[in-house]
């Protein structure tokens, strides 16, 4: 048996594609346009080890994707918006429920710059009927108002830190935005939420927005596997080393199991 071929690059990547099997490993974020993304599903038939896993990928590059698996932990009511259809079936749906105040995600915007709310769904649906403009799809859900802002930086077992985001002027929290920022220590149902995201999504390391209410409830907001670290205590060095750090254990444990073979 020849020797597992470890692909660390999508040039090479690019290269060795189509005779790749399951003896391969890809370790490196796959650089694909959207109309590519079925490029994992054909990589998993093969049995083509990825690291990170394909999951983790797909959150990190979709919202809509990310709010389908990751619902349950999400704000109550949080929705993924594909067609008019859904919209008018939402107006319903939070109305009944007293939902007033909402916000959307665009589905491939970072940086709080997708981000929007609306003072109900109805407003929302006036807008996108006389637009020509394709926000399609997008995430829905309540907007919390007072919410705390946390940032989890979670290395795997290595490095775990959390620290709170506030902007007295708008409702987008980032610190590169105007933000202020300070130390948070997550209590334990909170690490818990953390912990279960991570390992639904077999994250080996994340970036973790989580919102907090005023009672103490807490959900996610967002999960990444890049994320800006300004307010963090650890600096972008020694986490880009500890993230190295575990793609080599991973790969030295792939080569061994391939080897016992």
């Amino acid at each position: 048996m020849n020797p597992p071929l470890i692909i660390r690059k999508n040039s090479v990547f690019k290269r060795y594609y189509e005779n790749l099997t399951k003896n391969n490993l890809i370790s490196c974020v796959l650089n694909l346009k959207k109309v590519e993304e079925y490029i994992f599903i054909d990589l998993m038939d093969r049995g083509v080890t990825l690291f990170p896993s394909p999951i983790s990928q797909l959150a990190t590059r979709s919202k809509c994707f990310s709010a389908t698996i990751f619902k349950k932990w999400m704000v109550p009511n949080t929705i993924v918006i594909k067609s008019k259809k859904d919209l008018v079936m939402a107006i319903q749906q939070f109305e009944q429920k007293g939902i007033n105040q909402v916000i959307t995600k665009f589905d491939r915007s970072d940086c709080g710059l997708g981000i929007c709310k609306w003072q109900n769904v109805e407003e929302l649906f006036s807008h996108l009927s006389f637009s020509s403009s394709n926000f399609w799809p997008f995430v829905l859900q309540p907007f919390i108002d007072n919410a705390l802002d946390i940032r989890v930086v979670w290395i795997g077992s290595y490095y775990q830190e959390a620290y709170f985001r506030k902007n007295k002027y708008s409702f987008r929290n980032n610190i590169h935005f105007g933000g202020e920022s300070g130390q948070y220590v997550l209590n334990a149902s909170e690490m818990e939420l953390c912990t279960q995201v991570i390992e639904r999504g077999k994250f080996p390391w994340a970036h973790i927005d989580l919102l907090k209410q005023e009672d103490g409830r807490c959900f996610l907001s967002e999960i990444s596997l890049f994320g800006g670290l300004k307010g963090a205590k650890i600096d972008q060095k020694s986490c880009n080393e500890l993230k190295l750090k575990i793609q080599q254990e991973f790969e030295e444990a792939f080569v061994q199991k391939k080897g016992e073979r």
